[in-house]
């Protein structure tokens, strides 16, 4: 076990004990919304977890400890921290542990810590991946390295639709990433359902997903395994409209002078700002069904 890593006791016992967990995310909670809808939505996700039969581990890094399943209590301090409280990705993991620092966990730290800790499978919303143009600005989410090399499953609604979405899927063919469009043959894309984009598999079954987990953990394959499961119908947003409020959010972004690990922040929240709320809405609706999605597929892995 890494000497600076605290599992909580429920989810270390369900580790040991070989029952489902499924590791959250912790920057939605102190950088996706304000407080105190960033602490009643992660409660509410945790909840999910419980109700389709997994445990929650919801991961951060707390006094420069890496924290694998967080308390009420510890969920409501970095909510109300809020974004005073460092996104963390690789690189910033040691710096903090060091400085006994806090930070909330992007896609990439999720599963670095969760991998540590032994669990794998892990849901969150979107993962980052290769921003529009990024053949100049070379901008590319870590979470894309990441999903290279650590093999944990991660449940999404697509990439952030704010990104190149082609570039992003060619970055995931180059180093190996399976990716499973659930119940669909397109790339869903975050606020929307659909992109035109193919993905390399269509899986109809929570069942399916844990086999060929279990097949790739098996075979000693190391990248991880990422699920694009579409936003639900009722709650997906029209794309004509979202992609007009993507393009005057990056226009912003680009005439502010905002680049690197505050683009997708500032891009998320510009498009809150436009749509009236409606887009962090659809966010949350499709962080609840990446939940469930997740810990039925947990579930049916600890059946194998």
């Amino acid at each position: 076990m890494n000497q600076y890593l605290d599992v909580n006791p429920e989810v270390a016992q369900a580790i040991a004990e070989g029952k489902p967990v499924v590791a959250l995310e912790s920057t939605i909670i102190s950088h996706g919304m304000p407080y105190p809808q960033n602490v009643e939505t992660a409660l509410q996700v945790e909840q999910i977890v419980r109700d389709n039969g997994a445990v929650p581990a919801t991961i951060a890094i707390l006094g420069g400890r890496l924290k694998a399943g967080l308390t009420k209590e510890e969920i409501e301090y970095l909510g109300k921290a809020g974004q005073k409280v460092t996104k963390a990705s690789r690189r910033d993991l040691s710096v903090l542990v060091a400085k006994g620092a806090d930070g909330a966990t992007t896609v990439t730290t999720t599963m670095m810590i969760a991998h540590m800790a032994g669990i794998k499978i892990f849901a969150t919303g979107g993962i980052g991946g290769v921003h529009r143009g990024a053949e100049t600005t070379m901008d590319i989410s870590a979470d894309l390295e990441e999903l290279g090399q650590t093999d944990v499953m991660v449940v999404c609604a697509g990439a952030k639709a704010i990104l190149d979405l082609p570039l992003t899927l060619e970055y995931l063919e180059t180093h190996g990433v399976p990716v499973l469009g659930y119940g669909t043959k397109e790339l869903p894309a975050f606020y929307t359902r659909n992109s035109g984009l193919e993905v390399d598999y269509q899986v109809d079954t929570p069942e399916e997903l844990a086999k060929i987990l279990k097949t790739q953990h098996a075979m000693g394959l190391k990248s991880g395994v990422l699920v694009a499961n579409p936003i639900p119908e009722e709650f997906s947003m029209d794309a004509d409209r979202i992609n007009a409020v993507i393009d005057q959010a990056i226009a912003e972004a680009k005439t502010q002078g905002i680049h690197g690990k505050e683009t997708t922040p500032f891009l998320l929240a510009k498009v809150k700002e436009i749509t009236g709320g409606d887009s962090l809405d659809a966010n949350i609706q499709l962080v609840f069904n990446n939940a469930k999605l997740a810990a039925q597929t947990a579930v049916a892995y600890c059946k194998l």
